[in-house]
């Protein structure tokens, strides 16, 4: 047993792969039970036995193989992972287990089996399956059958695929072994269980006893719908559904819609094989089927007719053989053999199905006519033919060659095509049956149900009913309106009886026909093949949606097709109730309608109609309007009153204001009444001769109008027009046809029959009245709205001059849309929601394209003309394509009969000469604009055909070639093209050509497709080849193609299409899949009504095709609004395919209706990344030239494509500069709209612009530039950083524009420059300036050279790269240089480096020649100014941030000037994000950020800028006082004018003011919070602070932070100065804080860092040591107070909880600081009972979660005092009493609750609560805070004495004990430490007691030493440290040393003497006395002593400010207005007259 003991101890896994069987035996087991323990599927554990299962099941022993199996299974069942098990275990299950002897070994395989299928991995189990099928062991063939069996019957065959099975079924029914034949016999029955007789055919070749034996046992099965037991795991619900029906019995209802779920739409024709009959047509075919004899013509039909039997077969061309087919049927004397050619044609129809499709056309109207023959035998079989034909088309496609039929004069046609069309219906669903097409149908039936020969008019009945039963009455009755009841009755009655294919279920081809069967192969052919119909048809966008659910209004007219519909103004939108039936009369006589009218009207009215006294007739008339006014409209009779209306003297009334009442009542009658054409009839030619009258004109347009809303405008209009023109009066013409323009804009166009009025537009184009002429222009104007350019086509035969107004007509109409119709919908609002817009929308589309007229040029392409294209000698043939193209070009619109004409064409596209190709394919192209939708039916017979030559080698003919593709595509739409094989087969040619334009083709047009048919999946095996061609052109084009192909067939598909490859194919293959599923676009959205139109208003009408232009008219206002989701494909919208079937012609150069609304720029999912990693990779070239290549601007367009809208990129690429502007106009417009987008496609935008920085054209040169102006702008808002990339591909080309000879166009330059600095490391950008100093242009040296000037002024010395050293050397080489531009540039650029670091600069330039030392001391002499000390720190570049705020100085100089508050924000963000990197060491600077410093650098360096002023927020009018000053006249150009535009408006002044409080200079800061203080003083101006709280908050605690470390420490400054500022500061945030709207507006991070500045402000111990100290500290506590109290609460105490958090955990904190922050928390804790409720419980419990995280309750018992602790308890007590258990509630932000205590303690708290009265807790909050403090007195004092000692007396910690005690013994000063100390060495006492000492001279004169170290005193300890803001101050003291007035001074003098003004009379009195210090009497509260305070300070400066202005001579004038301080206006005028003299003699 030894071994035993082994390997007893192994892991499980082990031991299942040990060599000793009862090791494994034993794992087996264990692992078994391990299985089923583990609960959670995705344990790692499962993975351990990946790789093992296979050996469970293959065991060599069969007791281990046993257990194996079971542990197996056990797997499989719970395993996450076990799915990638299954093809080596499902194999060793067939080879391993069904060979063993054991029954349970068997079981436990095929469980295996099943339990993979279950987890969704049937397919590759059925793969291993079948290959066991082949195997030699019949057990194992056996056992697999009966896998294979079992799976079928609980999986069901949707799981199970049966095709492979059914395959392989005979050859199993030939095995030798009965045990296989006997179980195949059980699988033939279980599959005929699924789908009944779709098994026949291919078992139809077994042997027949067998088959005998399989009919007995099929006859058994039960007739009940087969249902899936066991379910998928994803099949979860059905499951629920199954298990809950069998509970309660499996009622038949519970099946009910299980049914559709289970009848498998398995069709016996798919499981056929196809079989290839065109080679076995015997040789002499077409001979002997020519023959004079007819039994060699029977010969040859036999022959067809055996091959044709096979129920399957390949496709090919049968052209020439449907052609012979067809010419037997058609003219053969021989009704035999006509019967037999329709067998041949039927045969050939089923066998080949939907490839069928393309001969249809050309068959159907053959075999139609043929029905003539009487005999039963030839009728039948035309009859099956017919049938078979029509389900390989659709009824769309035929209905025009049926029509044709419907009309000939043989009752037999009529009668054989009425019962076709009703057969036809019955395989059609409503949505297959649209309006468009029952329209003409019903049109043509209702002529036989009134035909002479009863067998015509019964199956004109049948048909009609069965129309009616499919399409339902709603859509069918309107064309019935005019049907007498007897006929109506009679319709409905066939339509009962008729049974449908489809039962009423649409789509489920369950055959529920016991009706005729359709004939067909089989019946199940039938059926699905009309079901696979209904599928193809539905997936048709185009007309065929939804069609029927709305009744159109009105009845048929004969002989008035287009207004056949009646679908007039009011039917348009087919929203009407019950009343749309129209109103007929008969004519009534005079007599009836006398009798009519008087029962309504007043005697006395209808005796005084034909009074002779006109004033009797005028109250006749207000009568009669007064009766028609109250009358009901069910009671009027219309008809008499207008009769009544026309009766002597009628129309011909004489005076003009009983004819405007008499037109006004007709108007009333037609709007109250049901009014009929008869009564319209009666007034119209009244109404049209008064048109034109002046006075009585308008009134006879109201009631043209009226009656046009009551007939419909078409009949109206077409009435009134051709009345107008059969009369003389020029002027009633021109009225008439100003109406009608005026009409149909407020109508619409829908039902107008435009040829009509063509014919008449044309009469009044040729009136000798120029009025006439205009109105008719302008009516073609309307038109051209709604029919679009070709309405031009009508008038190309006018004169020129004609032609050029109609053309100026229709360019004004350009870009307009067509209005909404308004009218014709009111009258009849009732039912219909959407379906009527939808519906009429899809009318006006079909209108347009019905309207042109067509005309037949069948009977031109004669016999002779088809054999000269086909001739040998080649100029014959062209001769013949000539005359084509003259016979098209006459036509302009042809129908779609175009004869023998495809077939010649055909064989003309492969003509040996390239010419006639050509020529052919330019044919082909007129072809589809002329034929317009109708084209569709040739694009199998000659679309396909122009495919293949897309593979010629010739680029000229592959051009012309796509271009004809194109012009095919666009009026077909694609499904067409996409449909059966014949797409797949052109991609499977191995031509590079072929594939690389199909591809390109493909990609090109799938992403704008909703929905592709399924056959698409067939081109993917030949994608996948593609991928892997020698031609790189046609890997590149799959690739592009990969991701659109995806979009439609989804990822997994186009994996599962993989499976046939290589495996070194796979892998590489799939790897593409995956990159391709990143760049997946997103399928257009559904557009918004069922025609996708082009969005109105968003694009010009030029490039809307007619017939979105005429869908427009129906459109709602509202879509004039573009919207973005109309069209996410790549620009071009869905359209094109959206109106199929609807398109007319649009303008030819338009590859794809540009669709302009939408984004402009796609976002693909890592789009950006993939580009970088393919230039990294070298995969596309480096964007890195001298000029542009093509290469570049071709890659740069393919990587477009993908993401930029397509009519976008068109303008981008566009040869013409003028499109380049239009593209940037649109960029600019969508910048702010698209900020994603703009930044995924960022790097692609630059690119773009670089190569416009190489066009010639200044124009867009300055577009391109002011779009980088503002991108950059938006960039930076965005906190975008450029990448390298990006920044690489673009820098160095906008540095070559520095250079530009304009001088805007360089200034624009700098400026986007200075703007990239925020998005782009300066330290970077500088490189790529240094780049541009090499230029040999010399204007691009010097804008360089200066521009690194102002980098180095702005950021230090930091940003020269690669070092200072080297980078100084380079700028001093330009000293010598030849231009003097640049020498001076150079010169300048390195006196402002000496200006930043003083004389190190001359030890870095190194050796200079002697000349250029001279000149560059000389300049350094003459900048006169003395640079600061050496730096003490330099400013630290921080790349990307710190540089982004400090905005560059010359930003302010040169860009417009910034809004303030964006850069406030960003400084503030920098400095929040700086404390955090830097922690509590900060030792930098602190100098002021720069933009907030007074810039005097800028006013000195640049002669002629003019700096901002303060713009007064209240201004007072003081200009009188100031006229008499006279002000020196400066040397300076005026105020910039970008400065007022910042003025502008509210909040940039507020901006700007803000912005001034943060500035280094005091009283520029003084005078801004003076001016914010005035406005929150005002309560009605207070608003305007609204949304500036934040910014106005950070400004000023960054000018406590800058008075903090800066100014306190400055000796020089007066301290009065600093109260002053304070005062200030405290006064404006105390009337800020009393306003509550506004206090709550304060963030929480603004918050805590005020706070954070005003405790430290509290603690500052130099403010204590200053006069007025005391009072500072006071009104700081008094605002602290306030803050606590008006704050948003839940933000305070967010913000002091973070606050205490970070102090406690800064070791340098002084413990006094946390101290206060706790004291504020109580305060708020106090608080909490009137609060709570406001406060947002959630966030606050996060905060304290995150600190309780941060400091568990070990580490805050570790504090030095227990107050944190202790605070946070009365915290959360206080919470829990106010809050009760409901506080639990309120953990929601928590992600993870365990992180902390809090969840704990709170339940403590509230267990606590629960058991105590509350009575204890209340004393508890109550005295919280006192007894806190008595306590820690008292408490554990030698405990926190020993700690100290302990510590002291180790090493580490020695200097940490001695902060301790010093803390300790200044917070309890009468604490005893000698015991500590007595009983220590005399070296320890001493060591304790001058370690105290050193830390009280340090702490004490910690506020000297601040300024030199630049450490924050009292703030060293915080985490978020003072700021550690290191920009650099512009005012040249980098390095934060204090300015004294006198460096102001200098530069002050430096300016007057630049101006103009003397300096020698000056002797002012110095800048402090001028603030002369006044008194202050004691103010009793703090509050006055403020206000007191500000009043004084606004008076001494002004004093101050007014000199500084006129010393500064910055402002030419205005300086009372803009400067003139708020509260002056209340001073003396006295005062202010004295202050002036004053300040004049000091000027003196």
């Amino acid at each position: 047993m030894g071994d035993d003991s082994e390997w007893m101890k192994l892991p499980i896994d082990q031991k299942c792969e040990h060599k000793l069987w009862k090791a494994r035996l034993n794992g087996y087991e264990e692992a078994l039970k391990l299985f089923q323990k583990i609960d959670d599927e995705k344990s790692p554990e499962w993975s351990k036995y990946l790789g093992l299962i296979k050996k469970f099941v293959t065991d060599s022993n069969a007791v281990a193989q046993l257990k194996g199996l079971e542990a197996a299974l056990a797997y499989v069942e719970n395993a996450h992972v076990a799915g990638k098990t299954t093809g080596e275990v499902a194999s060793g299950v067939v080879n391993k287990v069904f060979n063993q002897p054991k029954a349970r070994a068997k079981e436990l395989g095929l469980d295996i089996c099943l339990m993979y299928i279950e987890i969704e991995k049937g397919e590759a189990v059925q793969e291993e399956l079948l290959k066991g099928l082949d195997n030699k062991n019949p057990k194992i063939i056996v056992a697999c059958i009966e896998t294979l069996r079992k799976a079928l019957s609980e999986f069901g065959s949707k799981i199970i695929s049966l095709k492979p099975i059914i395959k392989i079924l005979p050859k199993l029914f030939e095995s030798r072994e009965k045990a296989v034949r006997d179980e195949a016999k059980l699988l033939a029955v279980e599959i005929y269980r699924w789908i009944r007789d779709a098994l026949r055919p291919p078992l139809q070749n077994i042997n027949s006893v067998q088959l005998k034996e399989l009919e007995e046992e099929w006859v058994k099965v039960s007739s009940a719908a087969p249902k899936q037991t066991r379910f998928l795991r994803s099949q979860q619900e059905l499951k629920a559904k199954f298990e809950q029906q069998q509970a309660v019995g499996g009622d038949a209802d519970g099946g009910g819609d299980d049914e559709e779920e289970a009848v498998p739409q398995v069709d016996a024709y798919e499981l056929l094989e196809a079989v290839e009959i065109l080679s076995k047509l015997p040789k002499d075919f077409y001979e002997k089927i020519e023959a004079k004899k007819w039994q060699e013509r029977k010969e040859a039909l036999e022959a067809v007719e055996l091959l044709v039997k096979n129920p399957k077969l390949e496709s090919g061309d049968y052209a020439d053989l449907v052609k012979v087919l067809k010419k037997v049927v058609g003219k053969d004397t021989n009704v035999m053999l006509v019967a037999l050619a329709a067998k041949c044609l039927t045969g050939l129809a089923a066998g080949l199905r939907k490839k069928f499709g393309q001969y249809a056309g050309h068959v159907v109207p053959t075999i139609l006519e043929k029905f003539k023959e009487k005999k039963p035998q030839v009728v039948q079989a035309l009859q099956e033919a017919i049938d078979a034909i029509f389900l390989t088309t659709t009824l769309q496609n035929i209905s025009e060659d049926v029509l044709a039929v419907m009309d000939n004069k043989n009752p037999t046609i009529k009668q054989q095509t009425s019962l076709f069309i009703a057969r036809s219906f019955r395989h059609c669903t409503p949505s297959t049956l649209p309006k468009s097409l029952l329209k003409p149908f019903c049109a043509a039936l209702l002529k036989h149900i009134n035909d002479s020969a009863p067998e015509v008019r019964d199956a004109g009945f049948e048909a009609l009913g069965t129309a009616l039963k499919v399409a339902g009455e709603k859509a069918v009755n309107p064309f019935l309106a005019d049907v007498d009841k007897l006929k109506l009755d009679r319709i409905k009655e066939c339509a009962e009886k008729v049974e449908l294919v489809y039962g009423k279920k649409t789509g489920g081809a369950a055959e529920k026909k016991e009706g005729k069967p359709i004939i067909g192969k089989t019946p199940a052919l039938s059926g699905t093949g009309g079901d696979k119909e209904t599928k193809d048809a539905a997936t048709k966008p185009g007309p065929l949606k939804k069609a029927p659910a709305v009744k159109p209004g009105g009845p048929p007219k004969k002989g008035k097709p287009a207004a056949a519909t009646g679908m007039g103004g009011a039917g348009a939108k087919g929203k009407k109730g019950p009343e749309t039936k129209e109103i007929f009369e008969s004519e009534l006589s005079i007599e009836v309608c006398e009798e009519k009218a008087a029962a309504v009207l007043p005697a006395s009215c209808i005796q005084q109609l034909d009074s002779g006294n006109w004033k009797e007739r005028l109250a006749c008339m207000e009568e009669f309007q007064k009766a028609v006014e109250l009358m009901e409209r069910s009671e009027m009779p219309c008809q008499a009153l207008v009769r009544m209306l026309a009766k002597k003297p009628g129309w011909k009334e004489t005076n003009f204001q009983v004819m405007q009442m008499k037109l006004h009542i007709v108007a009333l009658i037609a709007q109250k009444g049901n009014f009929s054409k008869t009564s319209a009839q009666v007034v119209m030619d009244g109404l049209v001769d008064k048109v034109g009258d002046v006075k009585c004109g308008s009134n006879a347009k109201e009631a043209m109008t009226a009656i046009a809303e009551a007939c419909q405008l078409p009949w109206t209009a077409e009435q009134v027009v051709a009345m107008a023109f059969s009369q003389k009066n020029p002027k009633n013409q021109s009225e008439t046809l100003n109406w009608l323009s005026n009409a149909i804009k407020e109508f619409g166009f829908s039902g107008l029959n435009v040829k009509a009025f063509i014919s008449n537009v044309k009469t009044a184009l040729a009136a000798t009245n120029p009025a006439v002429r205009t109105s008719a222009i302008t009516l073609l104007g309307v038109m051209y709205l709604y029919v679009g350019p070709p309405l031009r086509m009508f008038f190309e035969d006018e004169k020129p001059a004609l032609l050029s107004q109609i053309d100026a007509e229709f360019e004004k109409m350009q870009g307009q849309t067509a209005p909404a119709p308004t009218r014709g919908i009111s009258r009849h609002s009732g039912g219909g929601g959407d379906d009527g817009e939808e519906e009429e929308q899809e009318d006006v589309g079909n209108d347009v394209v019905d309207l042109l007229p067509r005309t037949d040029i069948g009977d031109k392409i004669t016999a002779e003309l088809v054999s000269k294209i086909g001739d040998k000698n080649w100029k014959i043939r062209k001769e013949g394509l000539d005359e084509v193209t003259s016979i098209i070009n006459d036509a302009k619109f042809i129908q779609p009969n175009i004869g023998e004409l495809p077939a010649a064409l055909k064989s003309r596209l492969n003509d040996s000469n390239k010419i006639l190709v050509q020529q052919t394919l330019s044919i082909l192209q007129q072809l589809a604009t002329a034929m317009g939708p109708n084209i569709k039916q040739h694009v199998k017979n000659l679309g396909i055909p122009v495919i293949t030559v897309l593979g010629d080698s010739k680029n000229n003919v592959r051009a012309a070639a796509l271009a004809t593709v194109n012009a095919w595509a666009e009026q077909t739409g694609m499904k067409e093209w996409l449909e059966g094989e014949d797409l797949s087969e052109e991609l499977k040619k191995e031509n590079p050509f072929l594939r690389q334009e199909l591809l390109g083709w493909l990609a090109e047009k799938l992403p704008t497709l909703r929905s592709v048919p399924s056959d698409l999946l067939l081109c993917v095996p030949h994608l996948y080849s593609c991928l892997e061609d020698r031609n790189g052109d046609v890997r590149k084009k799959a690739q592009d193609a990969l991701p659109f192909f995806m979009m439609h067939l989804g990822f997994e598909k186009m994996a599962k299409a993989t499976g046939k490859l290589k495996p070194t194919s796979k892998d590489q293959v799939l790897a593409m899949l995956e990159k391709a599923k990143a760049n997946m676009p997103a399928k257009p959205a559904a557009p918004a009504k069922a025609s996708s139109r082009v969005v109105g208003g968003a694009a010009p009408a030029k490039f809307q095709p007619a017939s979105a232009l005429a869908e427009d008219s129906g459109s709602n206002t509202m879509e004039s609004k573009p919207d973005p989701k109309k069209a996410k494909a790549g620009g071009a919208s869905s359209k094109a395919k959206g109106v199929q079937g609807k398109k007319v012609l649009s303008k030819p150069n338009l590859k794809e209706d540009d669709d302009k609304s939408g984004p402009i720029f796609i976002i693909v999912p890592n789009g950006k990344e993939q580009r970088m990693k393919d230039e990294r990779g070298l995969k596309v070239l480096k964007w890195n030239f001298t000029t542009p290549r093509d290469e570049y601007i071709e890659q740069l367009k393919t990587q477009m494509s993908s993401c930029v809208a397509k009519w976008l990129q068109d303008e981008m690429f566009h040869a013409d500069f003028q499109h380049h502007n239009k593209a940037l106009a649109v960029m600019i417009e969508h910048l702010e709209s698209e900020k994603d987008g703009v930044i995924s496609c960022l790097d692609l935008i630059l690119k773009w612009l670089t190569l416009r920085f190489f066009d010639t054209n200044t124009s867009v040169l300055m577009k391109a530039l002011e779009y980088l102006k503002l991108l950059f702008n938006l960039l930076s808002q965005e906190e975008y950083h450029l990448t390298e990339n990006e920044a690489s591909s673009f820098i160095p080309y906008l540095i070559l524009k520095v250079g530009e000879p304009k001088d805007v166009i360089r200034k624009d330059v700098r400026a986007i420059l200075n703007r990239m600095c925020l998005i782009y490391p300066a330290s970077k950008m500088f490189t790529f300036i240094m780049e541009g100093t090499k230029s040999k242009n010399s204007k691009q040296r010097a804008e360089c050279l200066e521009e690194l000037g102002c980098l180095v002024e702005s950021y230090g010395m930091n940003v020269c790269q690669p070092t200072p050293g080297k980078a100084l050397k380079e700028m001093a080489t330009h000293i010598g240089d030849r231009d003097n531009t640049v020498r001076n540039a150079a010169l300048n650029t390195i006196v402002t480096v000496y200006n930043v670091h003083g004389d190190q600069v001359f030890k870095l330039i190194g050796n200079l020649s002697e000349k250029d030392m001279s000149m560059l001391e000389e300049r350094i002499k003459r900048s006169a100014k003395r640079p600061s000390a050496a730096p003490v720190r330099q400013a630290e570049e921080k790349p990307q941030r710190t540089q982004n705020i400090s905005t560059n100085a010359s930003m302010l100089r040169k860009g417009p000037a910034e809004d303030m508050s964006s850069k406030l924000k960003i400084m503030y963000r920098t400095y929040r994000i700086q404390n955090r990197n830097m922690g509590s060491h900060s030792e930098t600077t602190h100098t002021v950020p720069r933009e907030f410093q007074l810039d005097l650098d800028e006013i000195e360096n640049d002669n002629g800028t003019v700096r901002c002023e303060m713009p007064a927020l209240v201004q007072h009018k003081l200009d009188d006082i100031f006229e008499p000053v006279l002000i020196p006249e400066p040397k300076i150009r005026a105020v910039s004018p970008h400065f007022d535009d910042m003025h502008s408006n509210t909040a940039s002044t507020i901006n700007f003011v803000i912005s001034q409080v943060a500035s280094g200079d005091i009283n520029t800061s003084i005078q801004a919070l003076a001016q914010i203080d005035e406005v929150l003083r005002q309560e009605d101006k207070a608003e305007a602070m609204s949304g500036h709280i934040d910014q106005f908050l950070i400004a000023t605690f960054m000018q406590l932070r800058l008075i903090y470390n800066t100014h306190m420490a400055d000796e020089k400054l007066d301290k009065d100065e600093i109260v002053k500022l304070y005062s200030c500061i405290i006064g404006s945030m105390i009337s800020l804080f009393q306003i509550e709207s506004l206090a709550r507006e304060a963030s929480t991070g603004v918050l805590k860092d005020l706070m954070h500045g005003l405790i430290t402000l509290m603690l500052d111990s130099r403010v204590e040591d200053l006069e007025e100290g005391e009072q500072v500290i006071r009104s700081v506590n008094l605002l602290v107070v306030k803050v606590l109290e008006k704050s948003d609460q839940t933000n305070i105490l967010s913000a002091l909880l973070v606050l205490l958090q970070d102090s406690l955990l800064a070791t340098a904190s002084s413990p006094k600081f946390s101290e206060l922050v706790m004291k504020c928390l109580w305060r708020m804790v106090r608080l909490l009972p009137e609060t709570i409720n406001s406060i947002n419980l959630d966030r606050i419990l996060l905060d304290i979660h995150i600190f309780m995280k941060v400091f568990p309750k070990e580490k805050l018992k570790q504090c030095k005092s227990e107050f944190p602790i202790r605070t946070l308890k009365t915290l959360l007590h206080t919470l829990c009493k106010l809050k009760g258990p409901k506080i639990l509630d309120h953990l929601t932000m928590i992600d993870n609750k365990n992180e902390s205590e809090l969840e704990a303690h709170l339940c403590r708290v509230m267990k606590h609560s629960m058991d105590q009265t509350g009575s204890k807790a209340d004393k508890d909050t109550e005295k919280g805070a006192s007894r806190i403090e008595e306590k820690a007195s008292k408490a554990k004092v030698n405990d926190i004495l020993a700690e100290i000692f302990k510590k002291i007396g180790s090493k580490e910690n020695t200097k940490e004990g001695l902060a301790e005690l010093y803390e300790y013994k200044k917070k309890y000063s009468d604490a005893d430490i000698e015991p500590f100390l007595k009983n220590s060495s005399q070296f320890f006492q001493s060591y304790v007691e001058r370690g105290l000492r050193l830390i009280e001279t340090e702490r004490e004169g910690k506020g000297r030493i601040a300024a030199s170290t630049g450490i924050s005193p009292q703030m060293e300890g915080t985490c978020v440290p003072a700021s550690t803001h290191t920009v650099s101050s512009s005012i040249g003291n980098t390095n934060g040393e204090e300015v004294g007035p006198s460096v102001y001074l200098e530069r002050l003098k430096i300016l007057r003497q630049r101006c103009g003004l003397d300096n020698a009379k000056e002797d002012r009195p110095p800048l402090t006395s001028l603030l002369s210090k006044p008194a202050v009497p004691t103010v009793a509260s703090s509050t006055d002593m403020l206000h007191s305070k500000l009043s004084q300070l606004r008076e001494s400066r002004e004093q101050y400010q007014h000199l500084d202005l006129d010393s500064n001579q910055t402002h030419s004038s205005g300086i009372g207005t803009t400067l003139a301080s708020p509260s002056s206006a209340a001073a003396n005028i006295d005062d202010l007259k004295k202050r002036l003299e004053r300040i004049k003699s000091s000027r003196k």
